[in-house]
C-alpha cells in the first residue's frame, strides 16, 4: 500500500496563521525519508521548488537538475549537483553531535528530522491553494519544505492563466504512494489565488 508504512496516515486540520492547513503527519525515521527524498531529487527534479520556510523569509530554489549523487552519512542526506550546489539534511542519527564541545545527546535529538508532513494548504473558502511537504527537527525548527507543482503556477512561477490540474500529478503521486490515499476530489476545487 504506502512506502514505509503499513497504514493509511490519517489528516489533521490544523490553523496557522488564520489559514487552516491539512496536514498528513509521515514516518520521521531514516530510512522512510531516505525513501521519500531520494524518490524527489532523482525521479522527479524538474518539478522541485525547495528551501527553508522560516518566519521572516522563504527560500523558493528550484532544483538545477537531476542530482550527480545523493549520499546518506552520519545521518545527514546529502544532495549533490557537483557545482551547481549541494544541501545537507539531518534525517538520522548523527553521532558527529555527540563530540566537541557544546555536543552531546541534545545535540543528536534537535538536529535529527522529528516531525514530517505532506500539506494542503487552503484559502479562506476552504479551497486548496499550495500542497507540500516539510520536515521539522527536534528543536521543532524548520529544516526544508518542498513546494510541489501548483495547479495556479506556470513553471517560471508566474500565475496561470488558467487553472491546470494536471500539475497535481506529483501530490497524488506522492499521497498515494507514501500515505495511502488516492486522489482527492477537495484538491481540484481549489479556485487560485485570490487576495481579500
Amino acid at each position: 500500500m504506502t512506502t514505509g508504512t503499513s497504514r493509511r496516515i490519517p489528516r489533521a486540520d490544523i490553523q496557522t496563521n488564520g489559514r487552516t492547513e491539512h496536514i498528513w503527519a509521515l514516518p520521521a525515521n531514516q530510512s522512510f525519508l531516505e525513501t521519500l527524498l531520494r524518490d524527489l531529487f532523482e525521479n522527479h527534479p524538474e518539478k522541485l521548488t525547495f528551501g527553508p520556510l522560516i518566519q521572516g523569509a522563504a527560500y523558493e530554489l528550484k532544483a538545477p537538475g537531476k542530482p550527480e549523487r545523493i549520499t546518506l552519512n552520519d545521518g545527514y542526506l546529502t544532495v549533490h549537483w557537483g557545482g551547481r550546489g549541494h544541501f545537507h539534511l539531518c534525517i538520522g542519527s548523527n553521532y558527529g553531535a555527540l563530540k566537541g564541545e557544546g555536543g552531546g545527546p541534545e545535540l543528536m535529538v534537535r538536529r535529527r528530522t522529528a516531525r514530517a508532513e505532506f500539506y494542503r494548504s487552503l484559502d479562506k473558502h476552504g479551497h486548496p491553494v499550495s500542497w507540500g511537504l516539510r520536515l521539522f527537527n527536534g528543536a521543532g525548527e524548520p529544516q526544508i519544505a518542498v513546494f510541489l507543482p501548483n495547479p495556479f503556477l506556470t513553471d517560471d512561477d508566474q500565475l496561470a492563466e488558467e487553472n491546470d490540474f494536471s500539475r497535481l500529478a506529483l501530490w497524488e503521486y506522492l499521497m498515494q504512494h507514501y500515505a495511502g490515499y488516492g486522489p482527492d476530489p477537495l484538491d481540484r476545487q481549489g479556485k487560485g489565488f485570490r487576495h481579500g
